[in-house]
């Protein structure tokens, strides 16, 4: 009897607990309301079922409960029965499955009025590309990837010379307009899901899938990652930004074609010094960084994260928190380089500078710290030399007070909370695997040593 109101009790709990639980959908905000209801469909049919099963089962242990004098009956077969059983499993099942077959019939057949954009997944990030006033993407080839064509576009294919290039985490789309999403890994399996869009989609190697929507609702989502790709999965986010057609537009337009990129010059060296000058007061003549203006070595930094910094730093994307004091002392520094051309001037001319090893200043567990240093290792690679495809400068022979400073900095959120530093937000999670100082002293100290 016990087990029998046991029963009964976890029925009741498990009803009570659907209809009052916080763990909902997300608000709706695309076309695919049919999804919910399919959803909501299966909930209806599972949940009538275990309710009857469970309650037949407790009643059935009721019934049936041992007497001394009661003998089992054995009735192996029992064709009306089963053909009942059968009939209400196929008509349940076929329930659930019907709803679903229709509403993929309509996800796998794409409007004709959709427009489109590509999403590309790599460890870990995202970045996007729309096609220009042709509306034909370029032709692209992975083994033309590096960290100055990171989408691998084909140069000679004139369909992709007008095509938008998004080198970001973050993507706009106009409301009330059906878009295609064109997916395309650049490594290992990810997944493109937008939790209040109500679809998703595998991005395979190798293959360019596909999923549409229309966004229904002005707001900004998160982008996330549905399948395990690495140690850095759970920080590979992005984000979605749903606007007015004329606000998507003024968006699009601020970011520049692949011919635009093309046609910027490359660095020159000689031209950088003079403007490297206002950077050595604090720097230093030859960028080995000092400690006493709080300015780290810039010699030997990857150069693609130099230009990163530089533009954070101009966008306000970073050295705009109001406890960054020393971010915001190098955010006006970094608007005096007004070109993009300026830009890889100075770049070009840091990268002459002599690259000797900065000082050591911090001590710790050097042994403990190559242990926590694995986490770190599969962004910034295992010499610490940084990777250019995961976002991940050099740590190896730079300012460890600095990586100290700037590792304090994402644990308390002085620095990579930016809406649009995605870069830094995952960079701050990551972080937090480094539970105290001692923790962060030992890590440097290993990375001394590389």
């Amino acid at each position: 009897m016990l087990i029998a109101v046991v029963v009964v009790l976890l029925v009741i709990g498990t009803v009570i607990f659907h209809f009052v639980s916080p763990w909902w959908f997300t608000p709706l905000a695309s076309n695919w309301g049919a999804i919910d209801t399919t959803i909501n469909i299966t909930f209806w049919i599972t949940g009538v079922v275990f309710v009857a099963i469970n309650l037949f089962l407790a009643y059935c242990i009721v019934k049936f409960r041992y007497k001394k004098n009661r003998r089992a009956h054995y009735e192996p077969e029992n064709r009306r029965l089963e053909g009942w059983l059968t009939l209400i499993t196929s008509v349940g099942v076929a329930a659930m499955l019907a709803p679903g077959l229709l509403v993929w019939a309509k996800f796998v057949q794409i409007p004709e009025n959709s427009a489109a954009f590509e999403a590309v997944g790599r460890q870990w990030q995202w970045q996007f590309r729309f096609p220009g006033t042709d509306g034909v993407f370029g032709q692209v080839d992975a083994r033309l990837i590096n960290a100055e064509n990171p989408f691998g576009m084909q140069h000679d294919d004139p369909a992709g010379q007008d095509d938008i290039l998004i080198d970001s985490n973050i993507v706009h789309l106009p409301i009330g307009q059906p878009v295609t999403a064109l997916l395309r890994s650049q490594d290992v399996l990810h997944n493109f899901t937008v939790a209040q869009f109500r679809v998703k989609m595998d991005l395979v190697p190798g293959l360019v899938t596909y999923m549409w929507f229309e966004p229904t609702k002005l707001g900004t989502y998160d982008i996330l990652c549905e399948e395990l790709c690495g140690i850095a999965h759970h920080a590979m986010r992005g984000k979605v930004v749903v606007d007015e057609p004329a606000d998507f537009e003024n968006w699009l337009a601020g970011y520049p074609t692949y011919a635009e990129t093309l046609a910027v010059a490359a660095g020159d060296a000689a031209a950088g010094q003079a403007q490297y000058a206002v950077c050595a007061a604090c720097h230093g003549m030859q960028g080995e960084g000092n400690q006493t203006m709080n300015a780290p070595k810039l010699a030997g930094l990857n150069g693609w994260y130099l230009r990163k910094q530089i533009e954070n730093y101009q966008a306000g994307i970073r050295g705009t928190h109001k406890d960054d004091i020393y971010g915001r002392q190098m955010q006006p520094m970094a608007a005096t380089l007004v070109t993009a051309a300026a830009i890889n001037n100075v770049i070009a001319y840091i990268e002459t500078l002599p690259d000797n090893p900065a000082p050591a200043t911090i001590s710790g567990d050097v042994t403990r710290g190559q242990r926590l240093y694995r986490n770190c290792g599969a962004c910034h690679g295992a010499r610490g030399q940084g990777v250019w495809s995961v976002a991940a400068p050099r740590q190896a022979g730079m300012s460890d007070w600095y990586l100290v400073a700037q590792l304090k900095n994402f644990q308390q959120g002085i620095r990579g909370t930016h809406p649009d530093d995605g870069f830094g937000w995952q960079m701050g999670l990551m972080a937090e695997i480094l539970h105290d100082d001692q923790a962060i002293d030992d890590v440097v100290a290993y990375i001394n040593t590389l």
